[in-house]
């Protein structure tokens, strides 16, 4: 179908849909390609506990055997026999991990959750391939049950139509050319006939997919990286799919919001929710936005609205109803879809989980307020994906926030708030620790050793062990609690606060350390298809195989260890845990498929830059959600950094202090800058309640 006829169709209120765009043959071709591309996925999954695969980027080099390796009876060297030995200890180690019934006990529950998940989407993807054959190609049909809403609701629709329609959020603020490069090569084409449809019909067919895959009544992870594999089989721009997501979320809650709240429809949703087994499970429901808890309308009337909505999208309203399903007829099952909160993962959470945490909340940054968190998501900026973003220390408030700014908004960004007393007290720590004279002495020392390796045999200058008591209490209490908060975020994604979507984590530092002990629980309790991909930066944990194979089978997409070995205080903090499984801030994951390790040393030298390189780092990743004028300006600022801590260093150059003195020194000013900067949030937490409870 050419473009000028798809045009002249829309005109008349012809949407397209796949009854009409794909012949018989192309449709049993969309089925085949369903089945292979979830085929790829399933051995991915596979993969995580073969002990007979590696990592791809840590694959051991292959022996070559020249007539120098041969003694004079033509027998190997001596050399080679150790490289053998060494693949084989270690193709041993893994069958002995792999074969521990915690291990298998963990495959098998996740390849059922994988199984259940392909078996919903090939049967869904038959059934309603099936009914479209079944639909007249009668357009007068679709026009009409289009325009079945009331006048009211159409003029009310219209102008919204309008607003989203000519939104472009990937081309905003994302590299398009280099997400694109970065979808093929990390997820490959499967090869499809209908890679050589012009590009409407591979568009339309994208689409269409999403729509069916949210008519599951879930937009679990599983089906987000299976459209990221559809999109690269099609060779479709990764920008149509993020622009069809948004377009999607708002159609989906502008519908809700025009749903009626008859006593039929009510009651149908209250047997909905107790069916579907919606159950919150949080503190701070009341008050909370939660969108169409009152009820649906029937299918084909929420169908032409959305379908009104998402204009441009370019399928009609009867195929949108049979896309959709059950999600078109039910104001409580798309509220489910967005989260039980509504416009926020906000409120007071969990109090039952959260005794021993403490100051734990998401901080919407969308839109005009990216610089600053804000109580709700503004409507229009609800995604079908939620990105959480995470600090390790903070030496000011403004440290929970600013590392995320270069997050993009094809999804919703959160900052998450944790421990605000035991991170600023750490940041503080680290800030003295690193601008002292003891570690610039320290640290030339470091840099002259020719093996790193002594830094964990505990070869420390005596100078940095003085003041190690500045900064060993603060870093072990937020160890500590970094493990909690853990387990609560586990719990607030287990009990859905972000709803049926998937969940992005990045984090630094002892954020990393939050996600990794987040991810452990959600092993542990077998909640798999919540989270997508997975960014750890400068970790605090082991880099034991075991560990990361068990995080690796809970992320679907993604799993990103960045790493560098010019982390020396790194080193330093985590001297006395369990270095005889090596830390994976410092090196690589070896022996786990699938998990990306990012060597960063040339733009991280140390452990305090990564608050300012965020942005530079994931943009260096291929993420594929990045605004590059953030990205700018955070490399800006790093630049001003770098030359303040440069002025000063000269400053220092030549001095001596005592290092017993200089701890003393540094004892107090930590303790100084801790209580100004508690003081200063206390005063922030007071005029925000005053204002909002009127008291003046």
């Amino acid at each position: 179908m050419s473009t000028s006829t798809s045009k002249d169709n829309s005109a008349h209120g012809d949407d397209l849909d796949l009854s009409t765009v794909l012949t018989a043959e192309e449709r049993v071709q969309l089925k085949l390609l369903i089945a292979n591309i979830t085929e790829v996925m399933q051995k991915r999954v596979a993969d995580i506990f073969d002990a007979s695969v590696m990592n791809g980027n840590q694959a051991l080099p292959k022996l070559q055997v020249t007539s120098k390796d041969l003694n004079s009876n033509g027998s190997k060297i001596q050399k080679e026999t150790h490289e053998e030995e060494k693949s084989r200890k270690m193709r041993e180690k893994r069958a002995k991990e792999l074969a521990v019934p915690k291990m298998l006990d963990l495959k098998k529950d996740a390849f059922e959750f994988f199984q259940h998940w392909r078996e919903s989407v090939i049967e869904r993807v038959a059934t309603v391939v099936t009914k479209l054959n079944e639909i007249p190609d009668k357009r007068e049909e679709n026009v009409s049950i289009a325009a079945t809403p009331d006048p009211q609701l159409s003029a009310e629709i219209e102008p919204i139509s309008a607003a989203i329609a000519n939104q472009i959020p990937a081309e905003s603020n994302t590299n398009i050319e280099d997400a694109d490069v970065a979808l093929v090569k990390l997820y490959p084409p499967t090869s499809t006939p209908l890679s050589s449809l012009s590009k409407e019909k591979r568009t339309l067919l994208l689409r269409a997919m999403l729509l069916l895959l949210l008519g599951l009544e879930n937009y679990v992870a599983h089906s987000r990286i299976l459209l990221l594999r559809i999109a690269s089989s099609l060779d479709l721009p990764l920008h149509i799919l993020a622009e069809t997501e948004t377009k999607a979320a708002q159609g989906l809650l502008e519908a809700a919001k025009k749903m009626s709240g008859n006593e039929e429809t009510h009651k149908r949703s209250e047997e909905n929710k107790v069916a579907r087994r919606w159950k919150v499970g949080l503190a701070g429901v009341a008050g909370a936005a939660v969108i169409g808890i009152t009820g649906g309308l029937a299918a084909p009337l929420v169908a032409g609205g959305i379908a009104a909505i998402m204009g441009g999208i370019g399928i009609g309203a009867t195929s949108t109803a049979a896309l959709l399903g059950g999600l078109a007829e039910s104001g409580v099952i798309i509220g489910g879809l967005f989260g039980a909160y509504g416009g926020a993962m906000t409120g007071k959470m969990m109090d039952a989980y959260a005794k021993e945490v403490e100051d734990f909340a998401f901080l919407p940054l969308q839109g005009k307020t990216r610089h600053r968190p804000v109580k709700d998501v503004q409507a229009e900026d609800r995604r079908l994906r939620v990105t959480i973003g995470i600090s390790g220390w903070l030496t000011q408030k403004e440290d929970i926030i600013v590392p995320w700014r270069a997050l993009g908004k094809q999804s919703e960004v959160f900052a998450l708030r944790w421990e605000v007393e035991a991170l600023t007290k750490l940041g503080t720590s680290l800030e003295s620790v690193v601008k002292s004279a003891a570690w610039s002495v320290a640290k030339k020392e470091i840099i002259a050793r020719t093996i790193f390796a002594s830094l964990m045999d505990a070869l420390w200058p005596i100078a940095l062990l003085k003041v190690s008591k500045i900064i060993d209490n603060p870093f072990s209490v937020a160890l500590n609690r970094a493990d909690k908060a853990g387990l609560v975020l586990a719990d607030a994604l287990i009990n859905k606060a972000q709803g049926e979507r998937p969940v992005t984590l990045i984090g630094y530092s002892l954020g990393a350390r939050l996600i990794y002990s987040c991810l452990v629980s959600l092993a542990e309790r077998r909640a798999f298809g919540l989270v997508e991909s997975v960014v750890l930066m400068g970790t605090p944990v082991p880099s034991d195989a075991a560990v990361w194979r068990t995080m690796r089978s809970v992320v679907e997409g993604r799993l990103i260890n960045v790493y560098s070995e010019h982390d020396y205080i790194l080193a330093f903090l985590y001297r006395t845990s369990n270095i005889q499984f090596g830390v994976a801030g410092l090196q690589a994951i070896q022996d786990v498929k699938d998990i990306e390790n990012v060597d960063m040393s040339d733009l991280v030298k140390g452990h305090l830059r990564y608050q300012y390189l965020v942005g530079s780092i994931l943009h260096k990743i291929g993420f594929e959600d990045i605004d590059i004028q953030e990205v700018a300006q955070e490399e800006e600022t790093l630049e001003l950094l770098e030359e303040q801590v440069k002025k000063e260093r000269e400053d220092r150059e030549g001095e001596y202090l005592d290092p017993d003195a200089e701890a003393a020194n540094m004892e107090k000013e930590v303790k100084q800058k801790t209580e100004q900067t508690l003081m200063h949030r206390a005063a922030e937490k007071l005029h925000i309640h005053n204002h909002s409870s009127g008291t003046t």
